[in-house]
């Protein structure tokens, strides 16, 4: 049913609590291809009180460093994923994390997108809002979401 499967990380345990899941629906059969996917947000060329900002430069190699750790991440992850027996791609981008995430999936033509949402609620996700919440509303393929361990259910 599913022969693309995209599954976005962040680089954190958290987000990786969804490996499980893709080797459970890539044992079941027909899955072609994982698409491991960081997105490196850049950094914000204005921030409110501080005095310190850094030069054009600065910030190129700092954004260079970061894509650098995101491809080494990557590259690791899909080391330790080989005996999946499926292609295994690894793929980095610069940009904000809800639409480039829904951009390749319509681009690479993919039929699931598995992720890990962080749970936040309240305050916490007024102020940071939700990725998983948006890239269920944009995305035009099915998102299977896996919530944190420690999530309570709530009415």
């Amino acid at each position: 049913m599913y022969q693309r499967i995209l599954v976005p990380l962040d680089g954190s345990e958290l987000a990786e609590q969804v490996l499980p899941h893709v080797e459970a629906i890539v044992k079941g059969g027909g899955v072609q291809e994982v698409i491991f996917f960081r997105v490196v947000e850049p950094y914000r060329t204005a921030f409110a009180g501080v005095d310190y900002v850094m030069a054009d430069t600065e910030m190129q190699q700092m954004l260079n460093r970061r894509e650098e750790n995101a491809r080494d991440y990557l590259n690791r992850l899909t080391g330790r994923l080989q005996s999946l027996g499926v292609s295994l791609t690894a793929k980095v981008t610069v940009g904000r994390a809800d639409e480039s995430i829904v951009d390749l999936a319509t681009h690479e033509g993919v039929d699931l997108i598995v992720m890990a949402t962080h749970g936040r609620s309240g305050v916490s996700r007024w102020v940071m809002g939700s990725v998983a919440d948006r890239i269920v509303r944009w995305s035009c393929v099915p998102v299977l979401l896996i919530r944190p361990p420690a999530c309570v259910p709530k009415i």
